[in-house]
């Protein structure tokens, strides 16, 4: 089962993105494009994601376009439209609206959603680091917008794109009749049952960050840790690390800050939510390819 945002069938050329010249050739070609972003939103004309020639000298409100990807031996770049107001990056990218990328998963070519993640995360990273972190002096762009350089000659610091490392868990019980543990999260609607999920904390595995989150939230204490599955994860650049896990017994305690109420569902139920609601897991989550791959396991997935 494919999931959402992972398997970019392109060429990121490591090796050749530092390189000036290289990138200035691709740039040229014919069928290289550029995709506009707005503040982690992608510009969107009649519904469907705004990509322009890049060899155009499109006035890109000073910003340079970034590198992200060889289509064959067209380049595909992205540039970052947020310094100026949604009205004026609408008329720059040609757009009529501005759309969250998970809203346009539906709609576009797996490809192409994953290519929207990538570009959102790696401009989100220049946003917040245009200056040090050591020293504050002015960052510079290297690596076709891979690096960034401290500019101050007694610091130069190299300051990579940052990736957030989160876990995601499905637990299920120890007993039978096997079911498993489903949380509500503060502000989600009633009924609104979800699998449970964490960032990494320091000095921790990921199988501990599990265990960690999952009795923090819901009280319940984890034995076994297996990983299935990891996805990127466009909020705005993470990593999501499936895991299931078998509880040691039933018990909830929610902690009433992170969840507000949590329990246990049986395979039979959990399909008839869906019957009822077929969104009840969202398809570009891989909480959705959790959920499925334990219930093919007691017969038959979500489908």
């Amino acid at each position: 089962m494919a999931i959402a945002y992972n398997g970019l069938p392109l060429d990121r050329a490591g090796g050749h993105r530092g390189d000036p010249a290289w990138l200035a050739e691709v740039r040229a070609r014919p069928g290289s494009t550029v995709l506009p972003l707005w503040r982690d939103r992608c510009l969107v004309a009649e519904g469907v994601p705004v990509a322009l020639p890049a060899a155009t000298d499109a006035p890109w409100a000073g910003a340079e376009p970034v590198f992200l990807a060889l289509d064959g031996q067209d380049g595909r770049f992205t540039v970052d439209l947020s310094d100026v107001d949604e009205a004026e990056a609408l008329r720059l990218g040609g757009a009529e609206s501005t759309v969250d990328v998970r809203a346009l998963f539906p709609s576009v070519p797996a490809a192409e959603s994953t290519l929207l993640a990538y570009a959102k995360g790696l401009l989100h990273w220049h946003r917040n680091q245009r200056f040090c972190g050591t020293c504050g002096h002015a960052t510079e762009v290297r690596e076709g917008g891979h690096l960034r350089v401290c500019g101050a000659t007694g610091c130069a610091r190299l300051l990579f794109p940052r990736i957030e490392p989160a876990v995601i868990v499905l637990v299920t019980s120890p007993g039978e009749p096997r079911r498993c543990l489903l949380g509500r999260h503060r502000g989600a609607a009633e009924g609104a049952f979800s699998t449970l999920a964490g960032f990494v904390e320091i000095g921790e595995s990921l199988e501990d960050a599990v265990r960690r989150e999952v009795a923090e939230e819901a009280g319940v204490v984890v034995g076994p840790v297996s990983y299935l599955a990891s996805q990127a994860w466009p909020f705005p650049a993470g990593l999501m690390v499936g895991f299931h896990a078998t509880a040691l017994d039933e018990s909830i305690a929610v902690d009433e800050a992170e969840l507000v109420e949590a329990r246990w569902f049986t395979a039979q139920e959990i399909r008839a939510r869906v019957a009822a609601d077929p969104g009840a897991f969202k398809l570009d989550s891989i909480g959705h390819h959790l959920v499925t791959s334990w219930l093919n396991g007691n017969g038959a997935g979500l489908g």
